[in-house]
């Protein structure tokens, strides 16, 4: 698929492109990005098409934020779609006080969480000022998932529902913003949220890719029911369907399991035999479903955003995924591209 297609929102009067530009990566998370190569990212991804980029306050401690914002500040708004989140509230710090990990030299701001209506309303006003944009198009409740918040995920979620619920309802209702919707790492937590609240849109990181199809059990099809769409992110499941089951393979953050490590091995075969690269595979299999207008990818340099946009419009023949359908490495009701 052409990274610049352009896709409708689910049900809202919204295009994005089938590729996305994820800057988690240019709030120097794991290791530091130069301001030269983050802007030549962006601008490469501008010259390929991309037209939907995603941020977050989290993201480098308002860094990944400030960085977006000066890449967009002079292309016309009406020209891309822009998404960001809520649910921390940054406060300026002394650095030398500041627990930044797992980011590397970040914006001199320390991070609390707050999913209130009043602290919600003032992420988003503070979210508005270090982009120095008029507009957030999409915004997205952040990390109410056990993965972020452990044991106290149930009473955070619940939190959530109410006062972030309220406020982005209001932004909603009032158009400051086009869609609303919550980010995690975990289908259920979406799926509970899509049952509990009206909810536009989600972005799911790592749950439904190659390796993992849970998804389409419950919550994918209640998005297709209600006109929800899903933003895919972590495609490569944190790195082994990138790098292939290679010793040192990460997967969700961490080395690959032996049983994930034996299943990637078994795709990659299937992938040798249709001259099909793996990551190509990854990238071009999450936008097939309906439900997913569009593939968010993070990179470091301008070579891997190269490399992602070639891979995502690699040709790939229909009998690559019939025989990993075939071989049980792919669900039979899994969506696979045209």
């Amino acid at each position: 698929m052409n990274p610049a297609t352009a896709v409708k929102f689910g049900r809202v009067d919204l295009e994005v492109t089938a590729f996305g530009f994820g800057t988690a990566p240019v709030g120097n998370i794991f290791r530091e990005i130069d301001d030269e190569t983050s802007r030549a990212m962006f601008e490469r991804a501008w010259q390929a098409g991309v037209r939907y980029f995603d941020t977050a306050p989290m993201y480098g401690h308002g860094l990944s934020e400030l960085r977006t914002g000066e890449a967009l500040r002079w292309k016309r708004r009406d020209d891309y779609v822009l998404s960001s989140k809520v649910g921390r509230l940054l406060t300026p710090a002394r650095r030398e006080t500041i627990d930044f990990a797992p980011w590397v030299n970040a914006g001199a701001f320390t991070a609390r969480f707050d999913y209130s209506y009043d602290g919600v309303m003032r992420s988003f006003e503070d979210s508005l000022q270090r982009l120095a944009l008029e507009r957030i198009d999409i915004c997205f409740i952040h990390d109410i998932d056990r993965f972020t918040r452990g044991a106290d995920q149930p009473k955070v979620f619940e939190e959530a529902m109410d006062g972030a619920w309220r406020a982005l309802l209001q932004l909603r209702d009032e158009r400051v913003v086009k869609a609303i919707g919550v980010g995690v790492n975990e289908w259920e937590v979406c799926h509970a949220a899509l049952q509990a609240h009206d909810f536009d849109c989600f972005l799911l990181a790592g749950r439904y890719t190659l390796l993992e199809q849970e998804a389409l059990d419950a919550f994918l099809p209640l998005c297709e029911a209600r006109g929800a769409a899903v933003v895919v992110g972590g495609g490569f499941n944190s790195g082994i369907l990138a790098t292939g089951a290679v010793e040192g393979a990460k997967y969700n953050y961490s080395p690959a399991p032996a049983d994930v490590m034996a299943k990637v091995a078994k795709i990659e075969a299937v992938c040798a035999e249709h001259g099909v690269p793996l990551p190509a595979a990854a990238l071009q299999f999450v936008v097939a479903h309906p439900a997913v207008p569009t593939f968010m990818a993070g990179t470091r340099t301008v070579a891997q955003l190269e490399q992602n946009l070639a891979w995502f419009d690699h040709p790939i023949p229909a009998a690559f995924w019939a025989d990993l359908k075939y071989k049980g490495l792919l669900r039979e009701d899994a969506p696979t591209p045209a």
